[in-house]
């Protein structure tokens, strides 16, 4: 069976720390398309770190509209599952594997903090049954760029 995927290849940014302070850290990757939207959305997906470790993620790609509404620089905030430590400076492979849902604008930090809860649940369940030793490869590209990959 073919399964499609989006991948970006980037290094590890520091960010405006948002995530964390909600409790859910993000790896920052920064898009070099910032005028597109490929892409864009949540995601559960898979994340490689340079040794090869691979790592299940709610992923977010696009402007943050709930701080930055449609202004915002478009970004990829991966938030690896059961994951503590500091990935800063790393070049990881993200494979976005399942469209949870579009980002949208929230009116408070606690609405935006369900939704987060409930993306983890379902990036955690999708990628359960959806094995990293089953991803296909990513393929070279240029950092930050958004790739269709089929597997």
């Amino acid at each position: 069976m073919t399964s499609e995927y989006f991948v970006v290849r980037g290094t590890v940014e520091h960010g405006d720390e948002r995530g964390r302070e909600l409790g859910f850290p993000t790896a920052n990757i920064a898009l070099r398309d910032q005028s597109g939207s490929v892409g864009d959305g949540v995601w559960a997906g898979w994340v490689q770190r340079p040794g090869g470790e691979r790592l299940p993620a709610a992923i977010s790609v696009g402007r943050r509209p709930t701080y930055y509404g449609a202004d915002g620089y478009r970004l990829l905030e991966a938030h690896l599952l059961d994951f503590t430590g500091d990935l800063y400076g790393e070049t990881l492979v993200v494979w976005l594997g399942s469209h949870l849902r579009e980002q949208q604008k929230y009116t408070s930090a606690e609405d935006l903090i369900t939704a987060l809860k409930n993306d983890i649940a379902a990036a955690a369940q999708w990628t359960a049954s959806h094995p990293a030793a089953s991803l296909p490869e990513p393929g070279e590209g240029e950092l930050g760029e958004v790739r269709r990959v089929a597997g």
